[in-house]
């Protein structure tokens, strides 16, 4: 079961607590505003944000746009994945 931990532990705690979720990044220095808007949680963080409340550090345009292209990457590497069969057991 640690093996299933890995990606939540490593990858997804990090991107979540410096994606804005507790904090404003019109709050950050201008070099660290620029490097969070490379973290998709930004965007996914900021879409919620912005049907809750209607404002938010990015617009909503580019908050819909980010997420329907990480979703297309992902769903582009599940389809890769299902197409050649790689680490798949039967």
């Amino acid at each position: 079961f640690e093996k299933l931990q890995l990606v939540p532990l490593l990858i997804i705690t990090p991107l979540t607590f410096l994606g804005g979720t507790f904090y404003s990044l019109k709050m950050l220095p201008p070099f660290w505003h620029a490097v969070s808007l490379a973290n998709p949680v930004v965007y996914l963080v900021n879409g919620f944000r912005w049907s809750f409340y209607e404002t938010g550090d990015v617009s909503i345009g580019a908050c819909v746009a980010v997420t329907l292209a990480f979703l297309a990457v992902g769903l582009g590497v599940v389809w890769l994945i299902f197409r050649t069969g790689w680490r798949l057991r039967a």
